[in-house]
């Protein structure tokens, strides 16, 4: 038998965790930089754009621009909000103020790709939980990024079916009464994410047993995700989706 990695010998001997990981009915995931690498597609067309303009795009500095457009008082459903962030920040990167690219950056969102481990993981995951996604995205968007996964969502909760985004808590309560309309609580629910404003924080506030995935585990700052007032300790913490398919298979035995 294949020994558990360090990740996976780490979170299961966690004393305080009130469940092992396959003891877990539903995982609910984020989907926007937990499983589809938005910051490399927010950069790709930005260094693109850029490009064409003869203008070299500092990758990290327009995220850290992004992240102060989007999360704003105006702020509109996402990624349609990216035609205003766009003309927002395209003087900072000296860039064209032109409305048609920031459409352009709002409709790459359709060829988005997730991150490299994330597609087996979920396949992976699907055969023992069912798997929930929970995104601020639109549901337009959603389409293409579960297609991208391999379509592995048992349920999905959008931002146009929540009426809300993330950390709004009322998000987390449509899947709560989805769970108990299944005959489960929210004690049967893992969520998953990599943001520690979104839902690292909320859903340890709402009692739910969490899993950090840290995508940025070897960059520094919060890249395009808005910094926590304070970090939350998760009660699982992998640096990728790898990690936590790797821990539910030993967990299996």
């Amino acid at each position: 038998m294949p020994q558990p990695s360090q990740e996976a010998r780490a979170a299961e001997r966690r004393p305080t965790l009130p469940k092992k990981l396959n003891d877990f009915k539903y995982m609910s995931f984020d989907v926007v930089g937990t499983l589809i690498d938005f910051e490399g597609g927010l950069k790709s067309t930005l260094i693109q754009i850029g490009a064409e303009n003869g203008v070299e795009v500092d990758g990290e500095k327009a995220l850290g621009l992004y992240r102060a457009a989007r999360y704003s008082d105006a702020t509109d459903l996402f990624p349609d909000d990216l035609v205003r962030v766009y003309l927002i920040i395209a003087p900072e990167l000296r860039l064209p103020g032109e409305r048609a690219l920031g459409e352009r950056l709002r409709d790459a969102a359709r060829s988005w790709k997730g991150f490299e481990d994330s597609r087996a993981a979920m396949a992976e995951l699907a055969k023992t939980h069912r798997l929930i996604a929970m995104t601020n995205a639109q549901r337009w968007a959603f389409e293409y990024f579960s297609k991208e996964l391999g379509s592995p969502f048992h349920a999905a909760f959008t931002a146009d079916d929540t009426g809300t985004e993330k950390p709004d808590p009322a998000f987390f309560e449509k899947v709560f009464a989805f769970v108990e309309s299944e005959g489960a609580s929210k004690d049967d629910i893992l969520h998953v994410a990599q943001s520690q404003y979104h839902d690292i924080g909320i859903s340890r506030k709402l009692g739910m047993t969490n899993c950090w995935i840290e995508r940025r585990h070897a960059q520094k700052g919060y890249g395009g995700t808005i910094e926590p007032e304070n970090f939350t300790e998760p009660d699982y913490h992998f640096t990728s989706m790898a990690g936590l398919a790797e821990a539910v298979r030993q967990a299996g035995g």
